[in-house]
């Protein structure tokens, strides 16, 4: 990005480790959010949104491991990306759990995410259909003014509804938060074990219990994550996934929901778990709040979904 011309603006604030939705930071502070004052920012790349939506940045780079670029991109109205598993290098950057973690960016329009994406992404693209594809019973995971504003927003573009039998997204979750969590105790605990005491409590929390997963236990969420990755990537096949990208609007300042966490984790772990490429385009609800719809699709098809985005917005 240098190369092509960007300058460093400063460096963002995150949640600790990026371990984290909710974009807080117990040592440096919260970022605001500009879209909804008085609420979360959403993170973990939350101080790169916070720039972006203030005017401060054209462009904020962050990761997204289970949701980091989306969950702030919904709750402060920006466009952003979580690129294919591997796509971006990964050189130099703090990992959290490598079979997860992906580079991703935010701004404030579609045809700025899409430039970026000319620089970062290559540029063999593999084949598949812009036909998007609303699965309801990922849609009733989210709160209701977030169901209604991703409805009709899908029903403005004749989206086709498709149902996935026997499916069981908390299983998936789980599975993908317990992997997660245990890649990130063995990147981190050496170090952390002696020094748990010093993180912010929501973090801390999520580091402790990483601590007490044994090997039998990771295996057995690996191969349950490895599972629903082949499941993800059949069921979404050349298709457009789309789903909201958080389950709710942000949640007011303070506040530290974990069921607010599991409940839009369980919308952001597909992408997670497939190694898909997810673009949020920002939304409103019915009151005005900022939120966020997401495209996901197959392997590859990050500038794809950057052109879609350009064409939807």
């Amino acid at each position: 990005m240098l190369d092509a011309g960007a300058a460093v603006r400063g460096i963002a604030h995150t949640d600790e480790f990026a371990y984290s939705l909710a974009g807080t930071n117990a040592h440096y502070g919260t970022p605001p959010n500009p879209a909804a004052p008085g609420r979360l920012p959403g993170g973990s790349s939350s101080g790169s949104a916070s720039a972006v939506a203030a005017g401060q940045a054209t462009v904020g780079l962050g990761t997204d491991t289970g949701g980091s670029i989306r969950v702030p991109a919904a709750y402060q109205g920006c466009f952003g990306i979580r690129t294919t598993h591997g796509v971006v290098d990964r050189a130099g950057l703090l990992p959290l759990a490598s079979d997860f973690d992906t580079v991703g960016w935010l701004t404030r329009s579609a045809t700025v995410l899409k430039a970026v994406g000319e620089v970062l992404l290559p540029a063999d693209r593999p084949g598949g259909t812009t036909d998007l594809v609303v699965v309801p019973a990922l849609l009733a995971l989210a709160e209701t003014e977030i169901a209604a504003a991703v409805g009709a927003w899908l029903r403005a573009r004749g989206a086709a509804t498709e149902r996935w039998p026997g499916i069981d997204i908390d299983d998936w979750r789980r599975a993908f938060q317990t992997w997660q969590a245990y890649q990130a105790w063995q990147c981190h605990g050496g170090w952390l074990a002696t020094r748990l005491d010093t993180l912010g409590d929501d973090v801390r929390r999520r580091f402790e219990h990483a601590a007490t997963i044994d090997a039998a236990t990771a295996a057995s969420a690996r191969r349950a994550a490895g599972d629903a990755r082949r499941t993800i990537r059949d069921l979404i096949g050349d298709r457009v996934l789309v789903l909201p990208s958080a389950s709710s609007v942000a949640p007011p300042a303070g506040d530290r929901l974990p069921a607010v966490r599991d409940a839009t984790m369980r919308l952001t772990c597909l992408a997670g778990l497939g190694g898909l490429p997810a673009v949020s385009l920002p939304l409103r609800t019915e009151s005005g709040l900022p939120t966020g719809v997401c495209l996901v699709a197959a392997t590859g098809r990050d500038r794809d979904l950057l052109d879609l985005a350009v064409s939807l917005a």
